[in-house]
Parts: C-alpha cells; sequence; structure tokens
C-alpha cells in the first residue's frame, strides 16, 4: 500500500452547462494505491475549484468540490473471466491513467443547478430586472383572454 499527494493541472471539459473546473487551475487528489490480486486499487479524492454562474440571477458562483475517487486497475497478464472485468482500466508498465477516473467522479459530483444562494430570487423574466434588490418587483399584465371582460369594467379601454 502506498499513499500519494499530488497536484495536477485540470483536463479541459470538466464542466456541466454553466458550471466547470477551469482547465489548467489546481487539483489537488490524495490518494491511496493498494496492491489486490488483479492489479492496483485507487482510492481517494479530488480536490478542485469549480466556477460558473448562478442559474437564477446569472452571478458568479465559485465553490470548493469534493469527489471521491475509485478504480481497479488490473494488470496486463491477469486473464478475464468476465465482460465488467474486460472494461477496468489495465496498468501500462508501472503507469495508471487516473484522468477518466478524475473526469468521471468530478463531473458527476458538480451540480446541475448552481446557485449564488439558497434564496436566491433570480430575475424578473419580463424586464430582467434583479429581485434580490426589489422583492416587490411586479408587473401590471392581462390575459389577453380576459381583455373583453376588462374592458367591461374599466370605461377607458372601451372601443367606441
Amino acid at each position: 500500500m502506498q499513499r500519494l499527494s499530488r497536484t495536477a493541472p485540470a483536463p479541459a471539459d470538466l464542466s456541466v452547462g454553466v458550471i466547470a473546473v477551469q482547465p489548467g487551475s489546481d487539483v489537488v487528489l490524495d490518494l491511496r494505491l493498494e496492491s489486490v490480486m488483479e492489479g492496483v486499487l485507487v482510492t481517494g479524492t479530488a480536490r478542485a475549484r469549480v466556477s460558473g454562474e448562478c442559474v437564477r440571477c446569472l452571478d458568479p458562483v465559485e465553490s470548493d468540490l469534493v469527489a471521491e475517487l475509485q478504480e481497479l486497475y488490473r494488470y496486463p497478464h491477469v486473464e478475464v473471466d468476465d465482460d465488467d472485468e474486460a472494461e477496468l482500466p489495465t496498468l501500462e508498465g508501472d503507469l495508471l491513467d487516473l484522468e477518466p477516473v478524475l473526469r468521471d467522479a468530478v463531473v458527476l459530483n458538480l451540480p446541475l443547478l448552481p446557485l449564488c444562494r439558497e434564496d436566491c430570487l433570480g430575475l424578473c423574466p419580463e424586464c430582467g430586472a434583479r429581485l434580490a434588490e426589489d422583492p416587490n418587483h411586479t408587473h401590471a399584465t392581462t390575459d389577453l383572454r380576459w381583455s373583453s371582460l376588462h374592458q367591461l369594467v374599466d370605461p377607458e379601454k372601451r372601443e367606441s
């Protein structure tokens, strides 16, 4: 068993919609490598800074993300009996490729709908005003299906 701590640049495409780990930013890996009968079991965590936009108000959002990693890298000489085991990544000499495992773990832990605050009111759907600045913001709108009835009540809207 061996423990490793490394800081590596983030690969491209660690993103979902409006939030991402910026390519080239630091990803801190704390890993535990264990030799098992079939290969090397890698477990640990990846820590990265994510940034994007709030889906309600479009303000910038930044947070720290911690993703759990676990993958078995099989030895090339180990015979495979099962189709599931055939899909396991294979060690290449003394090297193992962590990028696919890192990508899966990080992308699956990214929030699909990031918010700047849990109680973010967002933007007015009609004019785009920030509702946090004016929570009582409203628009006087009339449903066109009821406009004939409003003409009966409001004499200024009556047609001559």
